[in-house]
This record gives C-alpha cells, sequence and structure tokens, in this order.
C-alpha cells in the first residue's frame, strides 16, 4: 500500500468548514456527522482533566465501504500547562445519503458569504462552545445565549470579552474573541510518498563511544552493542523517512507499519485494546514531529511535545449509527520515556 504523506497549507475559511469534507489542523473541529458528538466527558484530559484542544482531523473514506464513503478522524490534545499530556481520538463515517450533506460533491468555489465567521450552532440544533468549538451544554446564566463545554471555558470567555457583551441586548455570539486555546488553522494537503528512497544518512563516527566502555563486562558490551544497533537503525529509517519530505506533518496508511522514531516505548500488540465490536485495532496514521512547528505551541508556557503519534483504529471500522467512537493513540515522545 503507498503510504500517504501530510502537509499544512494556508486555506480560505471557507475550505475548512464541514461539507467541504476537509482534513485540517487547529481551528474548531469541522464535525462529519452532527448526532452523537463526543461530549464534555469523553473531551477532557483522562490526567488533568482540562478540556482537550482540537489538534487536527483527517478525512478518511474507505473505498468499497457504503457505510464509510464519508470517514473522519479527530485527534484532540491536552495543552494545558503543566500536563500537556492527554490525547483522544475518534472516528465518525457516513453513507453517502446522509441526514446531515449533499449526495453531490461539495462545491469548487466558495460560497456565498453568510456573515458567519464562527459557527456555533450545528444545523441539526446542538450549540457549540464558544471557546473550543466542541458540544457547549452549559449556558451562560446572564445572557443564555453563550454556550459552554466547560467551566473552564466559560471563564476563559468571561475574560476575553464575554463580561461586556453579557448584557447587551444583541446576541453575543456574533464576534468571539481569540482566546488563545486553539491552535494556528491549516489545511492538510495529500500527496503520494516517492517509492524511491534516497541512500541512508552517513553514521556518526562511533569511536566516541569507546571510553570507559573498555572496562565494562563482555555481556554488557554485548548488550550494550545491541541495543545501540537496533537504536540506530530504527532512528535512521525515521531520519530517511523525513528526509525524502522533511515538511510532512502526517503519514497515512491503513493497515501499514509506523516509523517509530526510536526502539524505546514502541507498544506490544496488547497494548494497544481490542474495539469494543471485538476487532482488533490496526494502524491507520501517525503525526510527525514537524508540525510542532505550526502550532505556536508554547504560548501557554509548557507546550505539547512528541516524537511520534500513532493512531490506531477498528480494523473492521465498525458501524456506528451517526455516532462518534473512541479509537486509540499512542505518544512516543522524542525521549521516548512515557506513553499514556
Amino acid at each position: 500500500m503507498a503510504v500517504e504523506l501530510g502537509f499544512v497549507e494556508a486555506a480560505p475559511a471557507w475550505r475548512l468548514r464541514s461539507e467541504q469534507f476537509p482534513s485540517k489542523v487547529g481551528g474548531r473541529p469541522a464535525w462529519l456527522g452532527e448526532a452523537g458528538l463526543p461530549g464534555p466527558a469523553e473531551l477532557a484530559c483522562a490526567r488533568c482533566g482540562r478540556p482537550l484542544a482540537f489538534l487536527l482531523q483527517l478525512y478518511a473514506p474507505l473505498p468499497g465501504r457504503a457505510d464509510a464513503f464519508h470517514r473522519g478522524l479527530f485527534l484532540f490534545c491536552c495543552r494545558a500547562p503543566p500536563c500537556c499530556a492527554g490525547l483522544r481520538v475518534f472516528r465518525n463515517q457516513l453513507p453517502r445519503e446522509n441526514d446531515f450533506y449533499s449526495h453531490e460533491p461539495p462545491a469548487e468555489e466558495p460560497p456565498p458569504e453568510t456573515g458567519e465567521p464562527v459557527r456555533l450552532q450545528l444545523l441539526s440544533g446542538p450549540r457549540l462552545c464558544r471557546v473550543c468549538g466542541c458540544l457547549g451544554p452549559k449556558t451562560c446564566s446572564g445572557c443564555h445565549r453563550a454556550h459552554y463545554c466547560s467551566r473552564d471555558h466559560q471563564t476563559l470567555d468571561w475574560r476575553a470579552g464575554h463580561r461586556q457583551a453579557c448584557g447587551q441586548a444583541e446576541n453575543s455570539d456574533n464576534t468571539v474573541p481569540d482566546h488563545n486555546f486553539l491552535f494556528p488553522e491549516f489545511e492538510i494537503v495529500i500527496e503520494t510518498e516517492d517509492e524511491i528512497t534516497p541512500e541512508v544518512l552517513e553514521r556518526e563516527d562511533e569511536s566516541e563511544v569507546t571510553g570507559s566502555m573498555a572496562e565494562a563486562p563482555e555481556e554488557e558490551l554485548d548488550s550494550m552493542a545491541k541495543h545501540e544497533s537496533t537504536e540506530d537503525k530504527i532512528f535512521q529509517k525515521f531520519k530517511t523517512k523525513v528526509a525524502l519530505e522533511p515538511e510532512q506533518v502526517l503519514r497515512y496508511g491503513r493497515g501499514i507499519a509506523p516509523v517509530w522514531i526510536s526502539g524505546e516505548s514502541i507498544p506490544r500488540e496488547e497494548d494497544i485494546p481490542d474495539c469494543p465490536c471485538g476487532a482488533k485495532r490496526i494502524f491507520e496514521f501517525q503525526v510527525m514531529p514537524q508540525l510542532l512547528n505550526h502550532l505556536e505551541a508554547d504560548r501557554l508556557g509548557r507546550s505539547v511535545d512528541w516524537g511520534v503519534l500513532a493512531v490506531f483504529t477498528c480494523a473492521d471500522s465498525c458501524g456506528l449509527g451517526a455516532g462518534y467512537a473512541e479509537e486509540f493513540v499512542w505518544a512516543q515522545d522524542v525521549s521516548a520515556a512515557g506513553c499514556p
């Protein structure tokens, strides 16, 4: 199977709306199905309990599957210092004939402007949080117009200007300030990876690692040499793949093997939970560390960080109606020191 690579590009706002079926980074989610969205509890960090930030979504339909004619994967991460560790990913799929979208492909031209800079209500009715664009079941007790996913985001919006807008007669949803919570928004453009690989980069001079090793036991030296050799091969493979397309932020290949950055903290089969339907989960895509360069992630203090984020999804892509099913994401740190 050919590997597909994702690259970020600036795009007009209309191209990143739900009806265009975008793959994108940052901003608010462009939800696919409008029913069964994950709620605040599902989009809370499992470690610190704070609301997760939308990181990216990938439009990934399955050819030959009528029930997955439209299919999207939505990845969220914690960006609340000092945690910045939680991760959750959700899958949604729809047949071509559905309650939300036309049977015909989306228009190639921008639609007439509606004067709605931020969509805070789904066409099917549910209100969205003014800060993050996820379900907003909480309502401001003052104006009863502003909706939020959590107390955290209500407080953030209050400080960012809703304090002044709350008592005004006009709809306070018309203008949404920058809350410094969302990641910068980009379109993800997909290209097929060139199968011609460059020569493997030269290995660093190994003479530097002699030194104190001379006095180590022979068994220990053998073990260290084997570990260094395996580690070197894995990292060299990663560097080679990156060298092909240094700007890649995503690698997609359903059912292939991920390209790990280190030999440490690679998940075993038993580390990847089966889907609740009983099927195994298989690798589908990975987020590369190059994406961090585009996120402005350090403006809140300690930033999000990773070496590889590998997403595993149900091998059967089981039927969900119009709901969102949680899948599994494994984080391999640059230091390979920890995983979720």
